[in-house]
């Protein structure tokens, strides 16, 4: 008489256990994505004008493929620093030129995947155009990666200037011969924006704003950049040509994880 029910409860305890393990990957899918705050919008939004190339939707970055959290080519901001870049397109527009964004809000995780990428040294297949003269250990010590980034705050940007009428910039094919960023224009991998001196996420001093080897007309467009985007709030860091922060942010201790998509702006636009 006693087998019957013995063989019940194993057969139970062995349901159950299936239903767990089951049921585990369901719920952690099912689990939502983080939102962002009401006050962050789509740059496109606020200005449609503002021409947008998201690098790291794209394996033409110094990792060498899309970065996590990346979903869609898209320029997330706060509400300020958008009506911000907004107003300095307007002054642009009237000199024949346009803002191009590579970086706008970037969620946590994408960070993660750089210092996942900067611990990792013998991956160095962008070595060449990115950092062709940083050793890859010295990248946490010189600053190029870090654990946080201002970035995930919201009111950070990287962008430079187009001169119009726009011309489209060829698109990356993986495994192309790549050359210093810091070469003359003509060698350089083809941008369709204003000669700087280096191309965009160069990790070399020749990127400092201000860096005396940046004369002429290269040094002339980092000032346009510079002075214009200054004017209305966007302070620059020096380390950085193209990198914008607005001030004051609204959220200067926070770092978002939000993926990089439309989805993250809970229907708005």
């Amino acid at each position: 008489m006693t087998r019957l029910p013995t063989a019940l409860r194993t057969l139970a305890t062995t349901f159950a256990a299936l239903l767990a393990v089951t049921a585990a990957p369901a719920t952690a899918q099912a689990r939502p994505e983080p939102r962002a705050p009401e006050d962050f919008v789509a740059l496109r939004s606020v200005d449609p004008t503002i021409i947008q190339e998201i690098r790291y939707t794209t394996p033409h970055n110094f990792v060498g493929e899309p970065i996590d959290g990346y979903r869609q080519p898209l320029c997330i901001l706060t509400r300020p620093a958008a009506r911000a870049l907004h107003k300095a397109q307007t002054r642009l527009l009237r000199q024949g030129y346009s803002l191009k964004v590579y970086d706008c809000y970037r969620p946590q995780r994408a960070v993660d995947h750089f210092v996942r990428w900067a611990e990792d040294l013998d991956d160095q297949a962008m070595k060449a155009e990115f950092y062709p003269e940083v050793d890859k250990t010295r990248l946490f010590d010189d600053g190029y990666i870090a654990e946080k980034s201002g970035h995930s705050r919201g009111s950070t940007m990287d962008l430079t200037i187009v001169r119009l009428p726009a011309k489209p910039t060829p698109p990356y094919r993986p495994g192309q011969p790549l050359v210093p960023c810091f070469a003359p224009q003509g060698e350089r991998f083809p941008d369709n924006s204003v000669d700087m001196g280096t191309g965009y996420d160069c990790f070399d001093t020749r990127s400092h704003t201000l860096d005396p080897r940046i004369q002429g007309t290269q040094r002339a467009n980092r000032l346009l950049l510079k002075d214009t985007l200054e004017d209305v709030g966007l302070v620059n860091l020096p380390e950085e040509w193209w990198h914008f922060t607005y001030k004051p942010e609204p959220y200067p201790d926070t770092y978002f994880d939000f993926p990089v998509s439309t989805r993250s702006l809970a229907g708005r636009r």
